[in-house]
């Protein structure tokens, strides 16, 4: 019992001892504790590049640059500072020692990254072989035509155009239309039609139709 007590007290000296010169260290580190802050630019333009992937070693992301390209956080004097972004090159940068005081400013240019994917080609067929028959040999159903050459006839289209009702932008910009018109003739005669060509044009297609022939009575 005798001798355990003088090796309790030893271990506890030498815990004593070994804590002391760690308590020391970490006060030193926290004296070694600088405010980081700068701007990201773009390197070509100087423009300011938003949200920025900011990590300190390898304690991970600690910040992100705002929409200005700001950023600002805790750092250590020698640690080593990673930017990375999706549209441009990752770049790193080292803290000196020898930072005096406790703030470091620096403007952190990054370089455009160019990525080439490869060519993708992308088919409805596996082949062109394939296409071709498809192409060739597939049926439309007859209902499905016809359809479509109603829709697309003439007369059809006109039957639509004069059943449909004209929306309230559509009258409005007639109405400014024929406003303007009448504003810009003002004060002096309009243009007669029969200086237009189109107009002579209409009337030479209606005298080959007949519609100037008089109708026989019945």
């Amino acid at each position: 019992m005798r001798r355990f007590v003088p090796l309790v007290f030893t271990w506890l000296l030498a815990g004593l001892a070994g804590l002391v010169p760690n308590r020391l260290t970490a006060q030193q580190n926290r004296g070694e504790l600088i405010q980081f802050s700068g701007l990201v630019l773009t390197s070509d333009s100087l423009k300011a590049i938003p949200f920025c992937v900011i990590s300190r070693g390898n304690h991970g992301v600690v910040g992100y640059s705002d929409i200005s390209g700001y950023f600002s956080f805790v750092a250590a004097k020698g640690d080593t500072i990673y930017f990375w972004h999706v549209e441009y090159e990752s770049s790193l940068v080292s803290i000196p020692d020898t930072v005096k005081g406790n703030r470091y400013y620096m403007v952190k240019l990054l370089t455009q990254d160019t990525i080439n994917l490869p060519v993708m080609v992308i088919r409805p067929f596996p082949t062109r072989a394939a296409f071709d028959h498809v192409f060739v040999h597939r049926d439309i159903p007859d209902d499905e035509l016809e359809r479509a050459r109603k829709n697309l006839e003439a007369e059809e289209l006109k039957e639509q155009m004069r059943l449909k009702q004209a929306d309230a932008r559509q009258s409005y910009q007639a109405l400014m239309q024929q406003r303007a018109s009448v504003m810009y003739y003002q004060g002096q005669a309009p243009p007669m039609n029969i200086m237009s060509p189109l107009a002579w044009a209409q009337f030479f297609e209606a005298w080959k139709r007949g519609d100037f022939k008089r109708k026989k009575k019945k």
